[in-house]
């Protein structure tokens, strides 16, 4: 069994986020995470290949960082870390990014291809579901089970009030959720043994790909920060007078009645 990950290098859940002077997001000094999301998918890779054998490669385009959670991964378990570099690309978006993705895979053989359903930094839950499409695979979205079988996978995921179990042929893409499993956490053994490792670095000139084919279709045009929650109010007083009080913030302030 053939199993790629595809996972994004995203900003820790707790980091603070601040804009710099040109009103674009600052990395500086702040902690940089495996997408939790794709945890989950490396994790369920791990336990597929320790059932049914085989290798597990995990894939990630971004900067020189990335290759922090593919250490990470490969520390895991798995066998082989490709870090796709695009240095050259000053913005990138979904379209992007999938594009690259779909590109770098048609080089790798594979049975299973897995990934968190979505990123917690932009949330847009494309880039899997882009993939799919562009290499012609079937897609089931937020799996919380995954029985893989010969040349087929059975994967269970939550709806309104119950169940959705969904039986595809294999190669498909998986993309996991919440509740899929618990990831591991890398051992000693495990770290030391990820040095040792494979990881191929690949750029768009090893793609063959030109940096206009792949231009985003999206550019964001401004960031802006959420306006700063105001301070709740406590109200003193008599009963009756607080209340009085209450209703006429509620109308004039709050404006909800």
């Amino acid at each position: 069994m053939k199993i790629v990950v595809l996972a994004k290098q995203t900003f820790d859940t707790e980091a603070k986020i601040t804009l710099d002077s040109q009103e674009k997001i600052n990395r500086e000094g702040v902690n940089l995470i495996m997408n939790p999301y794709d945890e989950f998918a490396v994790e369920e890779a791990l336990r597929v290949k320790e059932k049914h054998g085989g290798k597990v490669t995990v894939v990630s385009l971004g900067e020189a960082k990335a290759q922090d959670i593919l250490r990470q991964a490969l520390a895991m378990g798995a066998d082989k870390a490709v870090h796709i570099v695009v240095d050259e690309l000053e913005e990138t978006d979904e379209y992007t990014t999938a594009t690259i993705l779909a590109k770098a895979l048609s080089g790798i053989e594979y049975d299973l291809i897995l990934a968190g359903w979505r990123a917690i930094d932009d949330g847009s839950a494309q880039v899997a579901g882009r993939v799919a499409e562009i290499l012609g695979l079937p897609m089931v979205n937020m799996v919380i089970k995954l029985e893989v079988e010969t040349g087929k996978a059975v994967a269970s995921r939550e709806i309104e009030g119950g169940y959705e179990v969904l039986e595809v042929p294999l190669p498909a893409v998986v993309t996991a959720q919440k509740g899929l499993n618990e990831p591991r956490y890398p051992t000693m053994k495990g770290i030391m043994q990820a040095k040792k490792k494979p990881m191929q670095k690949l750029t768009l000139a090893d793609l063959s790909l030109a940096t206009q084919e792949v231009a985003p279709k999206v550019r964001a045009r401004k960031y802006f920060l959420p306006t700063p929650r105001v301070q709740g109010k406590i109200i003193t007083g008599e009963p009756a007078e607080a209340a009085a009080t209450l209703v006429r913030l509620l109308r004039e302030e709050a404006k909800v009645i």
